[in-house]
C-alpha cells in the first residue's frame, strides 16, 4: 500500500508541475502556423489552457478511481485512458507554449478536487465507477466539439489537437460501458455538467 501511495504521489507530482510526455505525434505539427490577430491568438490560448485544465482532472479522476477499484480489468483500463490522457496533456501544453500562452494557476487545486471525485466515485463500485467515466469522457467530448466551433478557422494546428482528443475520449467512453459502467442518474450529470462550467470559465481566465 505505502509503494502504491509513493507512485500515485509521485505521478501527481509529474502531473501538475512537470512537462507531459507524449508517444504518439502532435496531431497538426506538420500543418502551417496560422496568421492570427492577437486576440485570436489570446482566445486559441485560453481554450487550450481550458483543455489542458481538463486532461489535469482527468488524470486526478483516473488516479483517484484506480485507487479505490475492486477489479484488476478495470484498474488496466484506467491506467490505459490515463496513459492518453498524458499525451493530451502534452499536445495542449505544447499549443499553449506555442500560442504565447500560460497554463493554470489553480492546477494544483484542480488536481487535488479531481482526485477526491475520482476517490468518491470510486467508492461506489466498479460498475457506477466505470458509468461515472464514461459520463465524464462524453461531456469532455461535448466540451471539446464546442471548442471547435469556437477556435479560429485559421487555427489548423489546435483544431487538429481537439479534434484528436475528442476521439480518443469516445473510445474511452466506449471501454467504460463495453466494461460494465452503468448509466448514471439525470441529476448526477446535471451537477457534472455544472461543476464543468465552473471549471472552464474559471480556467479560461487564471
Amino acid at each position: 500500500m505505502i509503494d502504491t501511495l509513493i507512485l500515485h504521489f509521485d505521478r501527481a507530482l509529474r502531473t501538475v508541475f512537470a512537462p507531459a510526455q507524449t508517444i504518439r505525434p502532435v496531431p497538426g505539427q506538420a500543418l502551417p502556423e496560422a496568421e492570427l490577430s492577437d486576440a485570436e491568438r489570446r482566445d486559441a490560448a485560453a481554450l487550450m489552457r481550458i483543455n489542458h485544465v481538463g486532461e489535469i482532472c482527468a488524470q486526478a479522476l483516473y488516479q483517484g478511481q484506480a485507487l479505490v477499484s475492486r477489479d484488476a480489468a478495470v484498474k488496466r483500463a484506467l491506467t490505459r485512458a490515463a496513459d492518453e490522457e498524458t499525451e493530451h496533456l502534452a499536445w495542449t501544453e505544447t499549443r499553449i507554449a506555442e500560442l504565447g500562452g500560460r497554463k493554470s494557476l489553480l492546477n494544483p487545486l484542480w488536481y487535488g478536487g479531481a482526485l477526491a471525485i475520482g476517490v468518491l466515485a470510486g467508492k461506489f463500485g466498479d460498475a457506477w465507477n466505470l458509468g461515472f467515466l464514461a459520463e465524464t469522457e462524453r461531456q469532455v467530448e461535448s466540451h471539446l466539439k464546442s471548442h471547435l466551433e469556437r477556435l479560429p478557422e485559421a487555427d489548423l494546428r489546435s483544431r487538429a489537437i481537439v479534434d484528436q482528443m475528442a476521439i480518443d475520449e469516445i473510445e474511452h467512453a466506449r471501454l467504460a460501458t463495453d466494461l460494465g459502467g452503468r448509466p448514471l442518474p439525470a441529476i448526477v450529470c446535471a451537477a457534472m455538467r455544472g461543476s464543468s462550467r465552473i471549471m472552464t470559465s474559471t480556467a479560461y481566465w487564471v
